[in-house]
């Protein structure tokens, strides 16, 4: 069987004539032609940062792909820069020249001689086509070290749970590869499970675990953190299991800390963002509302422009520009928010249901609403359109109509999964109880089920109880091999049990510590031990996450005073300050004082400011409520607060009669 090199695409081959086909023919083209790119010294930190990244790619192959890649680009850049320079008139690009002349030092004392237009133009093309083609190339590393610096601190977040995790395993087996495995299975633990994965990967293909902790140690991009707790893991695990427990039990406890500190780091940061995001978003409002009110004694800002889009004027694209302006500003403040929040601060993505079972879900899992509440917008828009609304205006209710149902839905379903995490720390401590007393796991469960009342985890639990009950249930007796496997067979309908009842919860938190049990009963370690770390796990998640929902909750009323300020700026300038200029405008034509010469009366229509009063405001309310929501809960309750938000506004100006 014909083996794969790294350097060599993944996927289907090409084994005959297809579009895929062409790709796989082309690519080979470009790895021979730029392969040997890579071998230069420019791309040794490239390299590096590759190793860090773990692309699905060999790093020939991918600097190939970028050169040939910045060669397309540079083509198309330059292209372009020298066609425009010949399309532009010659006036403006005279314009610009003069620009360029008199303001550049030194070239302004310099007399430049009249260059013929093409020649100028195909010097552009040429320096644009090369600085975008280095700028191509530069980007592919800057890629590289981004995907590592997301690797780090998604590594960074998880590896304090994963060590203590491997902390309860370790009461039940000092195997290393035993132990790893365990946690390379765990979902939970994201990209520390896949690091655990590739040390497995590298040890099988080399026979040594050693050897695959050091590999993966050295290629790491988390170097303080991973790196030399891998290198000190096997040393560990070499001296005792009781030696291996006390490191980890430490290295728990210091990397606690350490997340703690970075916590507080990104909460600080953080502070800074939303102060940020407060001038951000009110300046540009302010901007408009001066620039309406000084259009007035300066009738340039009123003068007809041309653009590729049309004829407009300067007040008109600072207005509309501010309000695009403000979109992106809320949307990179929320993306912030969102990349700082750790994965316990946002509830669990639910899936979605195939077929029916979309429409079936709608009202409970976030998911299945955002597709089904797709059709009830689009009527929305169309009813709004067969009233004349324009454009823009049903789009937006038709956002307002697709964003409250979703949202709703989706704090609905926070809740619930709020009450059953509450829930699952009391079921902990309740069932720990009982095993501490030295009953069996399953009997504990069984009592706490039928004695506790659990609330919204009651059926969780009392399905958890049956599922244990038929795994422990008594077989028939025979020889020693048939105990043996019905003493495997109960161990694994445990561990089917608990991780049913893991996804029949469906929250973060249950996966992060029911799956502790999982692992710890599944290695035969002692249920006690395992208990009592649970224990101290669920008390700390659960006060982590209500202290990260306290703290976030201060940046949810950030957005909506935010929003609400601005609505009540502008609409306190609309309705003041533009009707006494509209009046002093009519004094003028009636009375033609002398003194009211400088006013224009063409620049004071109310029905126009408040067009684009109303459109600043909205993007406003769009942005503001994109940040409070992913402060709050995540992507659908950004929708939850938008829509609100939008709808607040649009009332409020149609109420105020200016739309």
């Amino acid at each position: 069987m014909a083996t794969r090199t790294d350097d060599e695409p993944r996927g289907r081959r090409a084994d005959g004539p297809g579009p895929f086909a062409v790709v796989q023919t082309l690519d080979r083209a470009v790895y021979a032609v730029f392969a040997g790119r890579a071998d230069r010294s420019r791309h040794d930190r490239d390299r590096k940062r590759y190793r860090a990244a773990d692309l699905r790619v060999g790093f020939d192959r991918y600097l190939a792909r970028a050169y040939a890649l910045s060669w397309l680009v540079g083509l198309w850049v330059a292209g372009l820069v020298a066609v425009g320079g010949l399309a532009v008139p010659a006036d403006l690009l005279a314009t610009l020249a003069s620009v360029a002349h008199e303001g550049l030092p030194l070239i302004e004392r310099l007399s430049v001689p009249d260059l013929p237009r093409p020649a100028v133009a195909l010097a552009l093309g040429l320096l644009a086509g090369v600085l975008a083609k280095r700028g191509t190339v530069r980007f592919a590393g800057t890629y590289l070290r981004w995907v590592a610096s997301a690797r780090q601190a998604a590594i960074e977040r998880t590896l304090p749970g994963a060590v203590r995790y491997l902390r309860a395993l370790a009461t039940g087996s000092d195997d290393g590869r035993t132990l790893l495995r365990q946690v390379a299975e765990a979902d939970a633990y994201g990209e520390t499970s896949a690091a655990f994965r590739r040390v497995l990967n590298r040890a099988a293909l080399t026979g040594s675990l050693d050897e695959g902790l050091r590999r993966v140690a050295r290629d790491t991009p988390s170097r303080e953190t991973l790196a030399p707790f891998l290198l000190k893991f096997r040393e560990h695990a070499d001296q005792g299991a009781d030696a291996l427990s006390q490191y980890l039990e430490m290295e728990s406890r210091m990397l606690s800390h350490q997340q703690a500190r970075a916590r507080q780091r990104a909460e600080d940061f953080l502070e800074l963002v939303a102060e940020l995001f407060v001038v951000l978003l009110v300046l540009p409002a302010l901007l408009v509302v001066v620039v309406t009110v000084l259009a007035v004694l300066a009738p340039g800002l009123s003068v007809p422009m041309q653009t590729p889009l049309g004829t407009t004027t300067p007040r008109a694209l600072l207005a509309y520009g501010s309000a695009g302006f403000v979109l992106l500003v809320g949307a990179g403040a929320t993306a912030l928010v969102a990349s700082l929040q750790p994965p316990s601060a946002s509830p669990p993505s639910h899936e979605r249901p195939g077929g029916l079972g979309t429409l079936l879900t709608a009202l409970r899992t976030p998911a299945s609403a955002a597709v089904v509440f797709l059709v009830p917008a689009v009527g929305v828009l169309g009813a709004a359109l067969s009233l004349g609304y324009p454009l823009p205006r049903a789009c937006l209710l038709a956002y307002v109509a697709y964003g409250l149902p979703v949202g709703l839905v989706a704090v609905r379903r926070a809740r619930l999964d709020d009450a059953k995490d509450r829930e699952i720390q009391d079921f902990v401590h309740a069932v720990a109880g009982r095993v501490t007393l030295g009953r069996p796991f399953a009997d504990a469960v069984a009592a706490v089920a039928r004695e506790t009342d659990l609330g919204a985890l009651s059926d969780d639990v009392d399905d958890l109880a049956y599922r244990l009950d038929l795994a422990e249930a008594p077989v028939a007796p025979g020889d020693g091999s048939d105990d043996a496997a019905a003493g495997g067979t109960a161990a694994d309908s445990r561990t089917a049990a608990l991780d049913a009842f893991v996804d029949s919860v469906g929250t973060p938190l249950a996966a992060q510590t029911i799956g502790l049990v999982t692992g710890a009963l599944e290695l035969g370690g002692d249920p006690e031990a395992a208990f009592e770390t649970l224990q101290t796990e669920v008390g700390r998640l659960r006060h982590e996450r209500k202290s990260l929902r306290s703290s976030m909750m201060v940046y949810v009323a950030v957005g909506w005073t935010t929003a609400l300020l601005v609505v009540g700026i502008i609409l306190a300038v609309h309705g003041h300050v533009l009707d006494g200029f509209a009046q002093l405008s009519a004094v003028q034509d009636a009375g033609g004082s002398a003194a009211a010469t400088a006013l224009d009366p063409d620049a004071v229509d109310r029905a126009r400011s408040g067009r684009r009063f109303y459109w600043v405001a909205q993007a406003t309310m769009l942005a503001c409520g994109w940040f409070a929501g992913t402060a709050a809960r995540g992507r659908y309750e950004a929708l939850l607060h938008s829509a609100a938000l939008a709808l607040v506004c649009h009332v409020a100006f149609a109420a105020a009669g200016v739309v």
